[in-house]
């Protein structure tokens, strides 16, 4: 089983308006609604993969409501806390560029804290378990580091996609993947990145850290996936970018549907990368159609 946690849902409420004015009355184009935060990217974008998973975290309130009946809607498993303040909205404003506003989300207490590392006492040795996003402030710096120690008790792997000092301290526990963004991998260690050889070095320095694969996005340049003892390349499939929300949530879902699936490495790669350009395509999240359809596109040249 694949378990996906997101500490800080959303209901993403999306805005469409033309000719924006900023202290004045604007009318939407169009607007839509739909579950937010990036574990729950992840749990979409599994099941339209056909893989099985459950989606777990904290939610609240009638917003909370919605998210779930949403994800049970799409048929995917949930497994939430549900804590006493209502989960966020976040306002993603298109007006020509993209605005966002996003919410504080609820506080969540010691109690529910407990309440989710109880449940991943579910899990068994061969389960992955996914931590997207970041942590929200009254759960404290340490509690991605008390989901991997649940995790690691019952002998399952982890995947991490967060930033910063979260990300740093999460490596010294081998997560099986980390997909930072050449920005996100550049602003860990403070440098500037001129080009795709110092990606890979800088890309290599997690692998030293403790990540056991390393997937870095890098936009229209496509992607670089590294382990201990190779570099391989990805190009991008063709397409008209629409969406910026999303993208590398698929690109994990993609990895992890194809890897749990047995299909090896490159394949896993290959699906990453299609997941992550379907979505970047379109106006959600890609469809398993779209990304079966790009997969094809995705060319992986190894490394000399």
């Amino acid at each position: 089983m694949i378990y996906t946690v997101t500490l800080n849902p959303s209901i993403d409420f999306i805005v469409e308006v033309e000719d924006f004015k900023l202290s004045g009355l604007n009318r939407m184009t169009r607007d839509l609604k739909l579950p937010g935060g990036k574990g729950i990217n992840v749990s979409r974008v599994l099941n339209r993969l056909g893989t099985e998973n459950t989606a777990v975290g904290f939610i609240g309130g009638f917003t909370g409501r919605y998210v779930e009946d949403c994800l049970k809607a799409e048929s995917i498993r949930t497994g939430f806390v549900q804590v006493q303040e209502d989960t966020r909205i976040n306002i993603k404003l298109k007006h020509g560029e993209e605005t966002e506003i996003n919410g504080l989300g609820p506080a969540i207490r010691e109690e529910e804290a407990l309440q989710l590392l109880r449940q991943l006492d579910a899990l068994n040795e061969g389960d992955v378990l996914v931590l997207s996003g970041s942590v929200p402030p009254s759960l404290g710096e340490d509690f991605y580091d008390r989901l991997i120690g649940a995790c690691q008790r019952k002998g399952a792997e982890f995947v991490i996609d967060t930033t910063g000092e979260a990300l740093r301290n999460a490596l010294k526990h081998k997560p099986l993947l980390i997909k930072p963004n050449h920005h996100e991998l550049a602003e860990l260690f403070g440098v500037t990145l001129e080009d795709k050889s110092e990606v890979a070095a800088y890309g290599r320095k997690l692998l030293e850290l403790g990540a056991r694969h390393v997937l870095v996005s890098m936009a229209g340049d496509g992607a670089l996936l590294l382990t201990d003892t190779e570099t391989y390349e990805a190009n991008v499939p063709a397409g008209r970018v629409r969406n910026s929300v999303g993208a590398g949530d698929s690109m994990i879902a993609g990895f992890i549907s194809a890897w749990t699936e047995g299909k090896g490495l490159l394949e896993a790669f290959r699906t990453g990368v299609a997941a992550g350009s379907a979505t970047a395509f379109s106006d959600d999240l890609a469809t398993g159609d779209y990304i079966r359809e790009l997969r094809s596109q995705v060319k992986i040249t190894k490394w000399n």
